[in-house]
């Protein structure tokens, strides 16, 4: 059972609501940004596109409306639990048939539990939407520091420690045995419940690695394509990673400024759902103008842009947590959704077996690295088929 003190602490609904000055002040703020100058360099290669910007600041303030997407956000049921003191906020929707599977669904950043929506409906009630497999209920929480969810006031708050709260969250639901899932941070916060928590987790499904495995003394030596995969990785890392550095040194200076300027939130934040989708380069062939500008309206009326960005700091470290005896000794599957970066490829098995108990690999056809709004659908059927075969 669950002995956290705050245990007898009532689990609490709550709707989403942000009042009309909120909304008013947002879209004074937006026309009246202020802009750059033009980049030299072709659209895209040393930023978010002015021109693309401009016209997504546009309708942001003059065509999104706010009202019916909180009204869709609503349509879920959102919950707070005080979990070790900090105040968490999920969405928990049972299945369908009354007999679920339960399954927690953690994100990354720059996403939020927005991401997880569109799947929600495919895994409570797969039969509905033509899909074999177990019904799920499923528990997508907010990371700590996002959203409606607070984060703990200590110098380092690591996916570990979300991993902790994670699972007296689901004891306090009910769930003493459960599934996860997680991508990003996500995978991360899942890897280390299945760690530290195994006795509890049926078995764990990623759509991307976050965490290096142990490769020191006494570990095999690397692959052909496990070296080629941490060169590329390695490129990716010199070229288009800087948005790590000062969010795993600096997060507070950079936060001040998209804390202040929705306009700059927008670009901070977008420009990643761009360069990580399959989306080709088209950004709005892959998700809608309103699911992205949830997302980021989200980050800016709960002013959590900044807390999110502490994962960065607080997680720089967190593969050394990670001993040459760690292995994850749960069910591991793992969907590789291959167009997560530019110019990045799909991770070797033999480099995730070297940490996970690899029962299933999946390569998708499409979608990247925020698969669950990309291609719920492959998503959903490879969650089933997975959780069914335990």
């Amino acid at each position: 059972m669950d002995t956290d003190e705050s245990s007898a602490l009532p689990v609490e609904s709550f709707a989403i609501t942000h009042a009309p000055e909120a909304v008013d002040d947002l879209r004074r703020r937006l026309r009246a940004t202020r802009w750059p100058d033009r980049s030299p360099a072709p659209a895209w290669q040393q930023g978010t596109d002015l021109d693309y910007l401009v016209d997504l600041v546009g309708y942001w303030a003059d065509g999104f409306d706010w009202a019916e997407q909180q009204r869709w956000l609503n349509g879920f049921p959102h919950y707070h639990a005080r979990v070790e003191g900090t105040t968490i906020h999920f969405v928990h929707v049972r299945a369908e048939n009354g007999n679920g599977i339960p399954l927690v669904l953690s994100h990354g950043w720059p996403s939020c539990f927005v991401e997880y929506l569109p799947i929600i409906p495919l895994l409570t009630d797969p039969a509905a939407h033509g899909l074999d497999g177990p019904a799920f209920d499923v528990v997508v929480p907010s990371l700590p520091g996002y959203a409606y969810s607070d984060r703990p006031e200590q110098p380092a708050f690591t996916a570990r420690d979300t991993a902790r709260l994670w699972h007296r969250l689901m004891l306090r639901l009910g769930y003493p045995r459960y599934g996860a899932h997680g991508t990003d941070f996500g995978s991360a916060v899942t890897t280390f419940l299945a760690l530290d928590q195994h006795a509890s987790v049926l078995g764990i499904h990623l759509s991307n690695l976050d965490l290096f495995p142990h490769t020191g003394a006494g570990t095999p030596p690397l692959s052909r394509a496990e070296q080629a995969y941490l060169a590329q990785y390695q490129r990716w890392a010199d070229e288009d990673r800087g948005y790590g550095v000062i969010q795993s040194t600096r997060p507070q200076t950079v936060g001040y400024g998209l804390t202040d300027s929705p306009a700059g939130l927008a670009a901070w934040v977008l420009e990643k759902w761009r360069a990580w989708s399959d989306c080709g380069g088209d950004l709005e062939s892959r998700f809608s103008r309103d699911f992205l500008l949830t997302i980021v309206s989200l980050y800016w009326f709960t002013g959590t842009i900044t807390s999110s960005m502490r994962d960065y700091v607080d997680n720089r470290h967190v593969s050394d947590l990670l001993g040459p005896t760690d292995r994850v000794r749960v069910p591991t599957a793992m969907a590789v959704f291959a167009h997560q970066f530019l110019d990045d490829g799909e991770p070797p098995r033999e480099w995730a077996e070297r940490l996970y108990d690899v029962h299933r690999w999946t390569t998708m056809p499409s979608g990247g690295h925020f698969a669950a709004a990309e291609e719920p659908g492959l998503l959903a059927r490879d969650l089933g088929a997975f959780f069914a075969g335990l």
